[in-house]
């Protein structure tokens, strides 16, 4: 799979200087964990679960998360790992009878004893199966969660990857969130090869202390949950090589509200393409809101998003393209004649690029760069949204 790998050759050589590299779930961690991009959540209880998930992959999709949490209510959870393992034979046999490409498929579980039984009930169709999602992810809860994969990936025939969420109110208390930072870290360190991504709990951040963040606000409008999310990229997503990726967190509207503030999207970047319909349309479903915290999470250390809506996929990985202007800022200053240091001013002389400092942001933009692939100079962001849009 690739991304905007489901729109055609053709348009693809006319929005990338350098394409998207194509990967698959054997694919090297650092480059699955940085291609997660919107990682699209569904109800494992749905009844057209393998037909959701390969429409959803038609359309650009590249991984997608099956919940057995929060999103089913407590009564619901067997019937939903029956229907989990039904649709994972059915999308299997499928699958390879043509050939058809599948998102990354992670499990969202509730207890560590899921996670042997089901990838055993899953059978030859586990193969089908990236990893698993650990909700409320603590040092206390996350060594029993973790110590559960070995007997899976026999299972499966692989490595089986982890994703925890960090959602927990000792992570969002002050007077808790120290320790229990200091907690995860030393768990997810200890099984560093099996963690694949971090993920966001944003929704329960806010549930603790009965807050609601509207769609003309981001999380960064919510003091207390930017104040966690600051932390969280302080102490487990460093550039020094102990880093993980922290994924963003969940956007939860998409449908047309009534608005107490100005839209936040600009017209200018609609108006070359005669694309004042697409920001219209934007705006109307909320998508404005979204696209201002795609940018400032960006800002913010964290890379790829939780999405419960297919419509919030396109933007994700369209504002997910590293620009020319930041993949040639990125290729100065890695330069090997530049490993001693210096300054010199940006090709697009518009700023200054310091090699020493800036060497860390430079790596992050060419992994990004590799997965999500570079956008010609003359290319713009309405432009990948647009065919990002359109299916092959």
């Amino acid at each position: 799979m690739r991304h905007f790998g489901h729109i055609s050759p053709a348009a693809r050589e006319g929005l990338f200087h350098r394409e998207p590299v194509e990967f698959t779930v054997d694919s090297p961690a650092r480059i699955l964990a940085a291609a997660l991009g919107a990682t699209l959540y569904s109800p494992a209880t749905r009844p057209r679960l393998a037909a959701d998930i390969r429409k959803q992959a038609a359309r650009g999709v590249v991984s997608m998360v099956l919940c057995l949490e929060d999103s089913i209510g407590d009564a619901e959870v067997a019937g939903g790992e029956e229907n989990l393992v039904r649709q994972f034979a059915e999308l299997d046999a499928e699958a390879a009878a043509d050939g058809a490409e599948l998102p990354l498929l992670f499990v969202r579980v509730r207890t560590p004893e899921q996670i042997p039984d089901l990838t055993a009930r899953l059978g030859a169709s586990a193969r089908r199966l990236a990893g698993f999602v650990l909700p409320k992810f603590t040092e206390a809860r996350g060594n029993a969660f973790l110590e559960a994969f070995g007997e899976a990936d026999g299972t499966a025939g692989r490595k089986l990857y982890a994703m925890p969420v960090l959602e927990s109110p000792e992570l969002l208390h002050l007077e808790t969130r120290a320790e229990a930072l200091a907690g995860i870290s030393r768990t997810v360190d200890k099984y560093r090869d099996r963690v694949l991504a971090l993920r966001l709990g944003v929704t329960d951040f806010c549930s603790a202390y009965g807050l609601r963040r509207t769609p003309d606000m981001t999380a960064y409008d919510v003091q207390i949950v930017a104040g966690v999310i600051a932390d969280v990229v302080n102490v487990l997503s460093r550039a020094d090589g102990t880093g993980f990726t922290v994924t963003g967190p969940v956007w939860e509207y998409f449908r047309h509200q009534e608005r107490k503030f100005k839209p936040q999207l600009r017209r200018s970047p609609f108006l070359d393409g005669q694309a004042e319909e697409l920001r219209t349309a934007l705006i109307e479903h909320d998508l404005d809101g979204l696209l201002r915290e795609i940018e400032l999470d960006r800002a913010n250390g964290l890379l790829g998003k939780t999405c419960i809506h297919p419509a919030h996929t396109t933007p994700v990985h369209a504002l997910s393209v590293v620009s020319h202007e930041e993949f040639s800022d990125a290729e100065d200053i890695l330069r090997p004649d530049r490993d001693g240091g210096g300054v010199l001013r940006s090709a697009y002389t518009n700023k200054m690029n310091e090699v020493k400092p800036h060497r860390a942001w430079a790596e992050r933009t060419m992994l990004r760069a590799e997965v999500f692939g570079v956008a010609r100079e003359e290319v713009g962001f309405v432009d990948l949204l647009t065919a990002g849009l359109q299916i092959r």
